[in-house]
């Protein structure tokens, strides 16, 4: 768990939003070779690594742009020995916290303005409030978190691993490799 306080605002602000079931398909590109289940605890941006965490995408479109920027940015064509694969998954949830829109973030105090556009290496302007809210999420029971993508108009689920609420994963497809042409 954080090895600091939680903020009390932010708690009480989480503890007014519904924690809903969800079941429905997601999507997540990996290295291939690896195992799209397995959950980890990368600090990125909804993860504190003090639980671990599975990052998906509600469409394949979204998917794919999650795993896109990272790759061009800065360099013009990705990486020639790296691949990836794009898994089709289903997701079985029972306590989830939907933040529909940016400005729904923004209510639980986050700050907007840009959200999205910090490079990776400039990450700490921006990580160390959605780390603190999906943290907190954690805290207070959820299973995992529907947030706005930084990179599609379609959002991200993000699975809380660790609940005892047992969150399940499931491979429906494996659709093979990645072709960024």
């Amino acid at each position: 768990m954080a090895s600091h306080i939680r903020d009390s605002a932010l708690l009480d602000a989480l503890e007014r939003l519904e924690q809903v079931p969800f079941e429905e398909p997601v999507w997540r590109s990996v290295v291939e070779g690896r195992d799209p289940l397995v959950c980890a605890r990368g600090g990125g941006r909804w993860d504190d690594r003090s639980f671990d965490v599975l990052y998906t995408s509600a469409t394949r479109e979204a998917a794919v742009e999650e795993r896109r920027f990272p790759l061009f940015r800065g360099q013009p064509i990705p990486p020639s020995k790296v691949h990836f694969r794009l898994y089709e998954l289903k997701a079985h949830l029972s306590a989830m916290i939907t933040f529909q829109t940016v400005d729904a973030l923004k209510e639980v105090g986050m700050r907007v303005e840009g959200y999205g556009g910090a490079s990776y290496w400039d990450r700490k302007s921006e990580y160390p409030r959605s780390q603190e809210i999906a943290e907190a999420c954690f805290f207070l029971g959820a299973d995992g978190i529907h947030v706005p993508s930084a990179r599609h108009p379609s959002p991200n689920i993000i699975v809380f691993c660790e609940q005892d609420t047992r969150p399940s994963v499931q491979v429906i497809r494996d659709h093979g490799r990645m072709d960024w042409t």
